[in-house]
C-alpha cells in the first residue's frame, strides 16, 4: 500500500514526473479497450486527467464521471478539460460516486494498487456497472518494465540499504500481469484478458531524466526530498554514470505497464 510518505498531491510536479508518461498510456489503454460509443464511464483515480482526455478523445462518451480523493488533482483536471460531458469530484475507492448499476464502463489507471484494498475497490467498481459492462485497469510494471524508475531504485538502493523499502517494486505486487489479471476475477467478473502496454520514455537529456526527482510529488521524489545534499549529488552521479544518451543527447527508455478488464 502507499506509504505516508508517496506524497501524490502536486498536480504540476505529478505532470513532469509521471503525467507525460501517462496521457500515452491512457491512449494505448482505451485503444485497446475498443469501447463503443455513447457509453457512460466511471473513472476511478482520475489523477491530473490523462484517462479521462483518452475516452474523450477516442472512447465517443455519452457522460464520464471521474473522482480522486486528491482535491489538487481534481481541480488539475477539471481545468484542462473543459467538456460538457466530464464531471469532476472529490472521491475515493471507498466512497464512490455515482449510482449502483448505471456505468457501462468503470476503469481506472495506475491506481488498483495505490488503495488500501484493491478487492473492495474492485467489487465497488463493479457495483456501478450494468449488467454486461466493463470493469478495465492498468498499472505500471514497477518490478521489471518501468525502466527509468527500476534504475533510479536500482541505483539509489546500492547507495542506501533503507531504500529497499520504498522500491515500488516491491510494495506493489498487483502490479503484475497475473495479479491483476486475479484481482478481477476475485472481484467475480468474467471473461478476464490482461494484455503488456508499453510506451517510450524518452528524455532529452539527463536533466529531463533527473529534474522531476526534485520536484517531491511520487515515491521516488519523496525518497530524494529525505537525502541530504551530498546524498542527492552521490545518487545523481550514479544514475548520470548508469543511463547513457544517444549520439542526439536523447536517453531512450521504455516503460510496460500491465492491463486487465473483466465484464460484468
Amino acid at each position: 500500500m502507499p506509504a505516508a510518505s508517496d506524497n501524490w498531491v502536486a498536480g504540476e510536479a505529478y505532470e513532469g514526473y509521471m503525467g507525460r508518461w501517462s496521457r500515452p498510456l491512457a491512449t494505448s489503454f482505451v485503444r485497446w479497450l475498443a469501447p463503443k460509443g455513447g457509453a457512460a464511464w466511471l473513472e476511478v483515480g482520475c489523477g491530473t486527467g490523462a484517462l479521462t482526455h483518452a475516452i474523450h478523445e477516442q472512447g465517443e462518451p455519452e457522460y464520464v464521471l471521474a473522482c480522486d480523493p486528491s482535491e489538487s488533482f481534481v481541480e488539475h483536471a477539471r481545468t484542462r478539460l473543459a467538456d460538457a460531458r466530464a464531471n469532476f469530484v472529490v472521491a475515493g475507492a471507498d466512497q464512490l460516486p455515482g449510482e449502483r448499476g448505471f456505468f457501462d464502463y468503470a476503469v481506472s489507471a495506475l491506481v488498483l494498487n495505490l488503495v488500501p484494498n484493491a478487492v473492495a475497490a474492485a467489487l465497488a467498481m463493479k457495483d456501478r456497472l450494468r449488467d454486461g459492462g466493463t470493469l478495465a485497469a492498468c498499472v505500471w510494471d514497477y518490478a521489471e518494465g518501468m525502466e527509468f524508475l527500476r534504475a533510479f531504485w536500482d541505483e539509489a538502493k546500492a547507495l542506501d540499504p533503507k531504500a529497499e523499502a520504498l522500491d515500488e517494486g516491491r510494495r506493489f505486487p498487483l502490479c503484475r500481469r497475473d495479479a491483476l489479471a486475479a484481482l478481477l476475477e476475485q472481484a467475480g467478473l468474467r471473461s478476464v484478458s490482461a494484455e503488456a502496454l508499453v510506451v517510450p520514455t524518452h528524455f532529452r537529456g539527463f536533466d529531463d531524466f533527473w529534474s522531476p526527482f526534485l520536484q517531491g510529488t511520487g515515491p521516488a521524489p519523496a525518497y530524494v526530498t529525505t537525502l541530504d545534499g551530498a546524498g542527492r549529488d552521490r545518487l545523481r552521479e550514479a544514475l548520470a554514470r548508469r543511463l547513457e544518451p544517444d549520439a542526439d543527447g536523447v536517453i531512450r527508455l521504455n516503460a510496460r505497464a500491465w492491463a486487465a478488464q473483466g465484464s460484468k
